[in-house]
Formats: structure tokens, C-alpha cells, sequence
């Protein structure tokens, strides 16, 4: 039996310490990863599948139909990739742009508007490793890590010995939760957790800025003003303080205007970083990537060299408006994401699916192509929440094709 430290790519944490027992190429033991990343490295060693109309085909007869359909598509799109490789990324936005596809990921509905402001350092940011090092003020607002990347606290941000911080969180780290329920971040929190109602984080936050300035903090819904200015003066005290920005919040706001606000008074008091807390293992590398090639992170549309930019090009404008007509979906499963009223529109055109999982989509795809998981069966590099690029290789050996390998079989048949 063989033991090594791998990275695990079963969230954007990259934890790049697991430890990875594996005999006769499979792994048999997981030690340091948590619940999900177990889950995730134990699922290595699938066997490969190819379908046709939920009928079993070679692999060649798969990559066939599906270049057959984006052959004939007018208006094809291209979604997901916040699970794939940079390397497999890149090679989706070429073949967006040699089809005249429509490219969009999660970030076009979930935290897109946060990363770009990063990406552009429109915001101050940090490192995880700057977090656990030296943050002594931790905030999780709309984000349940707990459950979401639930070696966060652990890791990075509440529990561990930093180098600055060797008191760790009974002496030196406060940790607070904002949120519209008691998740189990929140009850880790304690008696720093602020419950709001929902839609409820636009005063929340105005009420937040007044106690900075030194005035009466009020909210329509009568949170105490008391905890209010506690709260205040805890991020004024702060000496590196940051915030998780989760979906809870930024669902709740009209717009980011209220969060630059925000951070503009808390850096003018104290030293205070936000991070967006980003699920697919490489929807930062995604965002980022696009962003090189195009100036924009999500929801465009490449016509003849042109490269065009807006909501209507988000998968869900795009389906609502019926402006495609085939998508191939890669290492995502929108058929369970998206609500019901936008899925029966995908239900409509010809999906090609590639992923590592049987989900929802790959059942209701016309073409289903399973392949290998990056982390686990292929290696690769990716860009973790915190925008460091990290590099992994494969843990044991695949019995099945990469998304990386697919979608070049594809782009050269094309």
C-alpha cells in the first residue's frame, strides 16, 4: 500500500495535505479531508460510459454524435466548467469561439459580481494563508462554510495556530456569522452571531456603517441597536479582519454598491479583506481565464471573432429567451441548479454532457460522456478560492477518458 499527500478538489479550499491510501489502483483510505473532499477522492476508479439516447455506445460513436450536434447548431451554448481543469477550460473557450458558442458558468447567477471586483482589485483581498496567519476578526456573512467547505474554519480561518496568531480563537480570533438562519457556522459563532430577516442585509449594512460613523444604528426590523454598535466597534479593533461573502448575501442586494460602501468606511477605520466563497473547485480559475481572453467573466457570446457581453447571454436569459438551440454542458449539472420554468427549455434541445458523475443532466442528455475526476484520476491545475493557483496530479489511474482529452477529440473533429 502506498501513502502520499494529494490535493482534493472537492471544493475551492484546494487542501493540498491529504493523505491518500490507494492498493491495486484504489484508494482505501482518506485521512485529513473532511466529509465531502472522503466522498469525493473515494469516488476514483469509475468505469467508463458512453451513451447515445440512454443507450450504451463506444466512445467514438459518443464524441461523433456530440460534434454532430454542435456541427448543426446555430446558436449552441457551452456551460459549467467550474469543475474542470484550467487546462480544460482554455480549451472550451477556444471551441466557444470556433463555434460561435454562447459561454457561461454559475457565476452569471451566484457570485460572479464579487469576483469580478476582485479580479479587477476593486476590493481589497488576501490569501487563505494571509487568513490563518494573521486575521483576527473573521466574518461569514450569507455563507454556512460549516456545511459548504467545512475545512475553512479549520484550516484557514477561525480554528487554526497562525503565525500571528498562536492564541488561536480562544484568544485572538473572533469569529462572526451574519445570516437569516442559525446554521452551524452561526452556532460556532456564538454570541456574535447577527440574524437578520431575509433581504434584510441592505440595512443590515446601512445600520452597520451609521455605527461607524458614531451614530445610532437603526433597521426598519428593530435589530438592537446595542448589538449594532457592539458590532462596530469589534471591526474597528480590527488589525486584519476579513469577510466571506456567501450567495445569502449577495442574493439579498440590488447591487454591490451597499458592499463597496461598506468596505470603503471599514478600511477607513480599520484593515479589513473580502473573499468570495466560491464552490466548484475551479470557478476562480474559469472567471479568471475568460477574463484574460475576453475582459469579462461569464455570459458571453463569440459571433465571427466578435465577442459579446451581457445578461442575455447568461444560461438562464439565454433559455429563458429560447436563443439556443443545443448545449454542451461540462462537469455541471444544471437540470438541478436551475428552477424547473428555465430546465423545461433545456429539456428542449439536444444537451451533450460531459461529466465525471451520472447527475440529473447526464440522464436527460441526448450524449452522456463520463470521464475521469481531475484531482483523482487526472491531474491538472486550478485556481483556488483565493485566487493562488495550484497544481495536482492524479491520485490513481483512470480507466476513463479526461474532460481535457474529450474535448480536444471534439474541437479536432470540428
Amino acid at each position: 500500500m502506498e501513502n502520499n499527500y494529494h490535493v482534493c478538489t472537492g471544493c475551492a479550499l484546494l487542501c493540498d495535505d491529504i493523505e491518500v491510501g490507494s492498493e491495486k489502483n484504489k484508494i482505501n483510505k482518506v485521512f485529513t479531508a473532511c466529509r465531502i473532499g472522503m466522498a469525493h477522492m473515494k469516488e476514483g476508479k469509475g468505469e467508463a460510459i458512453f451513451r447515445v439516447d440512454n443507450k450504451s455506445v463506444d466512445e467514438a460513436t459518443a464524441i461523433n454524435e456530440a460534434v454532430t450536434i454542435l456541427r448543426n447548431a446555430k446558436k449552441p451554448l457551452i456551460f459549467g466548467l467550474g469543475a474542470s481543469t484550467s487546462e480544460t477550460q482554455k480549451i472550451a473557450i477556444k471551441l466557444a469561439k470556433k463555434i460561435n458558442a454562447t459561454l457561461d458558468d454559475n457565476s452569471s447567477f451566484c457570485l460572479g459580481g464579487v469576483v469580478e471586483t476582485l479580479i479587477k482589485n476593486e476590493m481589497k483581498t488576501c490569501t487563505l494563508d494571509d487568513v490563518r496567519n494573521k486575521a483576527d476578526v473573521i466574518i461569514y456573512w450569507g455563507t454556512d462554510p460549516s456545511d459548504s467547505h467545512p475545512r475553512l474554519l479549520s484550516k484557514y480561518s477561525y480554528f487554526p495556530r497562525g503565525k500571528e496568531k498562536q492564541r488561536g480563537w480562544e484568544e485572538e480570533r473572533t469569529a462572526i456569522a451574519v445570516d437569516v438562519r442559525k446554521s452551524h457556522t452561526a452556532k460556532i459563532s456564538g454570541n456574535y452571531f447577527f440574524q437578520i430577516p431575509p433581504k434584510g442585509d441592505e440595512e443590515f449594512i446601512d445600520a452597520v456603517i451609521a455605527g461607524l460613523s458614531g451614530k445610532l444604528p437603526k433597521t426598519s426590523y428593530n435589530y438592537p441597536p446595542k448589538k449594532l454598535l457592539e458590532l462596530a466597534n469589534i471591526l474597528k479593533g480590527a488589525k486584519f479582519g476579513v469577510i466571506f461573502v456567501g450567495c445569502g448575501l449577495i442574493y439579498s442586494l440590488e447591487s454591490l454598491e451597499s458592499l463597496s460602501r461598506l468596505m470603503k468606511v471599514l478600511n477607513e477605520k480599520a484593515n479589513i479583506h473580502l473573499m468570495a466563497m466560491v464552490g466548484n473547485y475551479n470557478s476562480m480559475g474559469f472567471n479568471e481565464n475568460l477574463f484574460a481572453e475576453t475582459g469579462y467573466l461569464n455570459s458571453v457570446k463569440f459571433e465571427n471573432g466578435i465577442v459579446k457581453h451581457g445578461p442575455e447571454y447568461s444560461i438562464v436569459e439565454s433559455l429563458k429567451a429560447k436563443t439556443v438551440d443545443a448545449a454542451l454542458i461540462v462537469d455541471s449539472d444544471p437540470f438541478s441548479i436551475l428552477p424547473r420554468s428555465i430546465v423545461k427549455n433545456l429539456q428542449e434541445i439536444p444537451v451533450v454532457s460531459i461529466d465525471p458523475y451520472e447527475t440529473l443532466t447526464s440522464r436527460h442528455s441526448k450524449v452522456y460522456i463520463n470521464t475521469a475526476i481531475s484531482g483523482v484520476e487526472a491531474g491538472g491545475t486550478a485556481t483556488r478560492m483565493d485566487r493562488v493557483k495550484v497544481s495536482f496530479e492524479p491520485v490513481i489511474e483512470a480507466n476513463r477518458p479526461s474532460d481535457e482529452a474529450i474535448l480536444k477529440k471534439i474541437m479536432e473533429a470540428l
